[in-house]
């Protein structure tokens, strides 16, 4: 036994307040059954559901392995699936692209307590080969204090983020680099339909910085008031929160929501275990475990907000409220195109779009009316959307976080395009100054 299965071992066993160690001696002496669970959850994460699994059906014992969603592609597309009974992650594209592999078997629901969807997004799989198990929300961590010296008042929606009062102090993820930011960059082409989108994408990263892979933490960069507003999935600001940060998060009004899926490998080992596996995480106890402080995801269950804390955002009124109208299944179709899209038109030429939005705010305050011509220029998508066709999106499919190891011969194209467009508008520009 490695160092780090024996001190994780004595983590599980020291946890108390799950009643652990309350497990009877008898209990020990027959040799649980062994459920595989291929995961990419935080040790933190799995400690807590690993045992509370185990206590409530002591006859098993998890045995975890670890894998980011693209080595767990590979590694449950081969024959025998390397042993695995279960895969438990928050990864829909690699969920879809194994279900399409035949890699799933069935999950009976007969008696699962389930909703199968939630608005526009799918919570159960149709042919049940897969189940939602947890929701994340995308939003804006801020800082109360920051925005109040800023005059800014705290965002609603995504339209409040485009003033020039929080020029450079807004901390964008970078979606070709951060896992969880491609499906933002998304949710406001949905929201505000694909030109109005862009349009809005545009100008927010001319207000913004960029955070891209291993600098740094969103949270960190509004704690340090390096940022005012950052954008972030729910789940990494709360647990700032409840480390001490002083941050709020906000749920915009055109919202988005990431689940986490659950299934049973088609050659699972331990049916019966993996079976129960799924039970526990959907019953009202699997569901509750999401409100510590190490997790806080979203439960799948409408019911179980009653049980939660008043506070604690609720989708599913969120959704009946304001109609939140994301959906998912267009979204993971263009993901990829939507990404490819972003870095060559907003995050290659950042620091030249940067510029030029400084100098239509500052022209557009001093004359007094908008700039129309220039937005045009910055504003207009590279693609209409009536070319979004199945074709072209397959070209660009990837995993969450993933990038191809050569990029696509129209990501050159739009590079150039864009070079043209920015250089026609800073002459606009300069010819109105």
């Amino acid at each position: 036994m490695s160092v780090f299965q024996s001190s994780r071992r004595r983590l599980l066993q020291s946890a108390a307040g799950l009643g652990v160690c309350a497990l009877t001696s008898r209990i020990w002496a027959n040799t649980p059954q062994e459920v595989r669970v291929m995961t990419s959850y935080p040790e933190p994460v799995m400690s807590l559901f690993e045992a509370a699994f185990e206590r409530a059906f002591p006859q098993y014992r998890l045995n975890i392995v670890w894998r980011r969603p693209q080595d767990a592609l590979e590694h449950l597309s081969q024959p025998d699936q390397g042993g695995v009974d279960l895969y438990w992650a928050a990864s829909p594209r690699t969920f879809e692209r194994l279900r399409q592999l035949k890699a799933w078997q069935p999950i009976d629901v007969s008696s699962i307590p389930v909703t199968r969807a939630l608005g526009h997004l799918p919570l159960v799989a149709e042919d049940n080969s897969y189940l939602a198990t947890e929701l994340a929300g995308y939003g804006f961590a801020f800082d109360p204090a920051t925005l109040n010296e800023l005059g800014v008042q705290p965002p609603k929606d995504w339209q409040d983020l485009l003033t020039p009062k929080l020029a450079e102090r807004i901390a964008l993820p970078v979606p070709s680099q951060v896992g969880f930011a491609a499906v933002l960059a998304d949710i406001p082409l949905q929201a505000y339909g694909w030109e109005q989108g862009w349009a809005f994408w545009s100008e927010l990263a001319g207000l913004s910085y960029l955070i891209q892979r291993g600098s740094t933490f969103i949270t960190d960069e509004v704690v340090a008031k390096r940022a005012a507003i950052g954008l972030s999935i729910d789940f990494f600001v709360t647990g700032a929160i409840a480390g001490g940060a002083p941050l709020k998060f906000a749920y915009p009004e055109h919202g988005g929501l990431n689940p986490a899926h659950v299934a049973i490998t088609r050659s699972a080992p331990n049916q019966e275990g993996a079976q129960a596996f799924v039970a526990f995480l959907l019953s009202n106890l699997g569901q509750q475990l999401l409100e510590h402080p190490d997790v806080h995801k979203l439960p799948v269950r409408p019911e179980v907000y009653a049980q939660l804390p008043a506070d604690y955002f609720n989708p599913f009124q969120a959704a009946a409220r304001t109609g939140w109208s994301y959906n998912p299944t267009q979204g993971q179709s263009r993901l990829g195109l939507v990404t490819a899209l972003f870095e060559q038109t907003l995050v290659q030429p950042h620091s030249e779009l940067k510029q030029l939005w400084a100098l239509v705010h500052q022209q557009e305050s001093q004359q007094g009316k908008r700039l129309h011509a220039v937005r045009a220029l910055l504003c207009q998508p590279l693609i209409p959307e009536a070319a979004l066709e199945p074709a072209l999106l397959s070209q660009f499919q990837r995993l969450e976080g993933s990038q191809p190891p050569t990029a696509h011969p129209l990501e050159g194209q739009w590079a150039s395009q864009m070079q043209q467009r920015l250089q026609q508008a800073r002459q606009h520009l300069e010819a109105k100054a």
